[in-house]
């Protein structure tokens, strides 16, 4: 046992590049670009949530996609094929202002972000099976951290030159892509067996999950256009998105043995719990201190919510059947960050980007509230060895 779970969190690691690359990258760091590409191309509020829910519907259209793609190349190689997709689009989003290409290249780059991020997932779940431990998976969805934390120094520095920054991010991204390429080794390179999705003894997380997505997304796409309304200085951004994404990285060390440890979806309802109060502090007072400390217990919660669902269905999914489920909560996910940045757009334009984030607050309180009252049934008692449904 405890040879095996160095190697798991090693891969991990090596996997969260994925994340850091799919999600930090790709789908946070255009928070960051929101207000210079909002100013130089005259976007509303809702134009700018338009093209954070163009992503997110070209996310959904991914997990769609990704069950199929697995099973035909095996989640190494489109894990490897994603991340490289990936770059690409994040490198010609630098090329055009025109807003129709602008949502086609940001839905590719969801697209593309999608299949990394199940691909990922399956092999981080196979990875924290053999080593017994919620480790690697934690650790997996802790990479989002890393991109958040890589955007936060470099793209606020970068002012209104908003192409230069999506271009240095698809550089970035493709060194993500060949560090991480042999990670999931032969491993990754087995089809998982055909399974199916199986959400209904899973429907308190299922809509948990549809609330947090449709939620969480609002807070991360319009922090920096709060910041930016209430003429917070560059150090203040820098500062504020640097410390999001650091508490991102430590959030392993916080969540990794509640999500193990605690009973069915109790750990899940305390981090939306914990999410959305930690949101709603920025209802309280904007000064410096406090949308500071919101921004570390965002950065703390978030990408604990993804671990601890990802947690609940291997506690109650035969491991046949991991990775059509996976892909159909990523698919519910998608779909509630497709439509939550856009509708939270619509009510920010007609009152202030603070209720951008008060949306985040209320909907993830009340995913928290589901996931307490409807908790799974008694886990589903298998066996799984080191080979045993490994995709």
């Amino acid at each position: 046992m405890t040879s095996t779970a160095p190697a798991g969190v090693g891969q991990a690691v090596r996997l969260a590049l994925g994340t850091a690359s799919a999600l930090g990258f790709a789908r946070f760091a255009y928070g960051l670009l929101l207000p210079a590409m909002r100013d130089d191309l005259h976007w509303t509020l809702a134009d700018a949530g338009a093209m954070s829910a163009a992503n997110g519907l070209g996310y959904l259209l991914g997990a769609l996609l990704a069950t199929g793609l697995i099973r035909r190349l095996g989640a190494a190689t489109a894990f490897r094929a994603g991340m490289a997709l990936t770059a690409g689009a994040l490198a010609a989003t630098a090329v055009s202002g025109a807003y129709p290409l602008l949502l086609a290249i940001r839905a590719l780059a969801g697209a593309t972000g999608a299949v990394v991020f199940i691909a990922g997932g399956v092999i981080a779940s196979h990875a924290a099976a053999r080593a017994a431990s919620a480790v690697p998976i934690t650790v997996y969805f802790a990479g989002a951290g890393l991109g958040i934390v890589v955007s936060g120094v470099t793209v606020p520095l970068l002012g209104v030159h908003w192409r230069l920054a999506w271009l240095g991010l698809g550089v970035a991204a493709a060194l993500a892509a060949l560090v991480s390429w042999s990670t999931a080794g032969t491993d990754g390179d087995q089809r998982p067996t055909a399974g199916r999705a199986r959400l209904r003894p899973l429907w308190a997380t299922t809509l948990a999950y549809l609330l947090f997505a449709t939620g969480y997304i609002a807070y991360i796409t319009f922090l920096s256009a709060y910041l930016t309304d209430r003429h917070a200085p560059v150090g203040q951004v820098v500062l504020t998105w640097t410390a999001l994404g650091a508490a991102v990285a430590v959030a392993p060390a916080l969540w990794s043995r509640p999500i193990a440890d605690w009973p069915g979806s109790r750990a899940l309802a305390t981090l939306l719990a914990v999410l959305g109060g930690g949101s709603a502090l920025v209802l309280v007072s904007s000064t410096p201190p406090v949308v500071l400390l919101s921004a570390l217990v965002y950065g703390a919660t978030f990408m604990g919510v993804p671990a601890a669902v990802t947690a609940v269905l291997r506690a109650h999914v035969p491991a046949t059947d991991w990775t059509a489920t996976l892909a159909a909560l990523t698919t519910v996910f998608a779909a509630g960050q497709t439509a939550g940045p856009w509708l939270a757009g619509l009510v920010a334009d007609r009152t202030s980007p603070v209720a951008a984030l008060a949306w985040t607050a209320v909907l993830c309180t009340a995913g928290a509230a589901i996931a307490l009252v409807g908790r799974p049934a008694t886990p589903h008692r298998h066996h799984t060895s080191p080979t045993d449904g490994a995709p």
